[in-house]
């Protein structure tokens, strides 16, 4: 598509619930998007909904990956050989499971303009119809804004450098200087590695908050969410042990509180002298847990309401951390989407 400012690259295996959504988001863009998707090795219908996609959408290039290379991830290696497929100055990475909104295309590119930045990446809004994604997805997306804040991330004086490969728009020239995706082929976070390589190399970084932007439901069923999470959460915190007992401890001290708080009230009724107190603190500590909670939710624009799922998501995001750092230290291959990868040394 010569007129095009963007080529979008849509890794997809075993994709058919996702696929057509996130084609069409694109298709339907402000800005003109060349499309490619590289159907890597799907086994469902994610080929032949794509056919009937290429018979109406003039601007999507449909790709089959050759086998899966050692030492490359299968999204990495995908990307890599969309990448060797585009044609535009600009390359929108994202994923199946998101549908862009008609401007995201336009709005990326003109805060890339505006800031001089060589990769602009948002952290879409999520689709939460169960509870357990109410409690889990809002409650590590405000730990890792804490982690990783916008501000840093944004400042050229500072190293830190972060990106959500859910929507990530670089410039080709900039990412092919630094080596592109082979410089990152076995990372399994390889758009916080892309984001670490370009911005050590001096060019600026743009990262924010993406509130109407696109929309996305990362994970359909629990077991899902559990592997999906137990892959990235612990090297998302630089696999440091610390990070872990933070979590764990925190979840401690919500889950103690609401029983002291249980067995205050049941105190009362038994007349026990000190069950005030014990009310008392533990409601204090309940309170100042919870109104902390809030603050992180209206930073990162979630509704007000997810505050009632708080103690879930602080006890899951505990064992979901644990299970992550089990997985890493324990040096066992990481299993994703059919696949096998080594964890590699920190």
């Amino acid at each position: 598509m010569p007129d095009a400012q963007v080529s979008a690259i849509i890794p997809a295996r075993n994709e058919e619930a996702n696929i057509a959504a996130a084609v069409e988001s694109l298709a339907a863009q402000t800005a003109p998007v060349e499309i490619i998707v590289v159907n890597d090795g799907s086994t469902d219908r994610t080929g032949a909904i794509l056919a009937e996609l290429k018979s109406r959408i003039p601007q999507l290039k449909v790709i089959e990956p050759p086998e899966l290379p050692a030492g490359w991830t299968g999204k990495t290696h995908a990307v890599h050989c969309g990448w060797q497929e585009a044609s535009a100055p600009w390359v929108l990475l994202t994923d199946a499971d998101v549908r862009h909104a008609p401007h995201a295309v336009e709005t990326g590119l003109a805060v890339a303009r505006q800031t001089g930045a060589a990769m602009v990446s948002f952290s879409p809004d999520q689709d939460l119809p169960t509870w357990w994604e109410r409690a889990t997805i809002p409650f590590i997306y405000c730990q890792l804004a804490d982690a990783y804040p916008y501000e840093r991330v944004n400042n050229s004086e500072d190293p830190m450098a972060a990106a959500n490969g859910e929507l990530l728009l670089v410039s080709r020239l900039a990412l092919e200087a630094v080596g592109g995706h082979t410089a990152v082929k076995g990372e399994i976070l390889e758009d916080i590695a892309l984001a670490r390589l370009l911005k050590r190399s001096g060019c600026r970084l743009h990262f924010a908050r993406g509130a109407g932007l696109a929309r996305t439901r990362m994970y359909h069923r629990i077991d899902e969410l559990w592997m999906g999470w137990g892959k990235n959460l612990f090297p998302l915190f630089d696999r440091r042990k610390g990070a872990v007992a933070s979590a764990v401890a925190g979840a401690a001290l919500d889950s103690l509180a609401w029983l002291f708080i249980l067995l205050s009230l049941w105190g009362l009724w038994l007349g026990w002298p000190v069950s005030h107190w014990v009310l008392a603190i533990n409601v204090g500590i309940v309170g100042w847990r919870h109104l902390r909670y809030t603050r992180a939710l209206r930073r990162n624009q979630y509704p007000a309401w997810l505050i009632f799922y708080y103690t879930a998501g602080s006890v899951l995001f505990a064992m979901l951390m644990v299970d992550s750092a089990g997985k890493y230290l324990s040096g066992d291959p990481l299993r994703w989407r059919g696949r096998e990868y080594t964890v590699p040394p920190k």
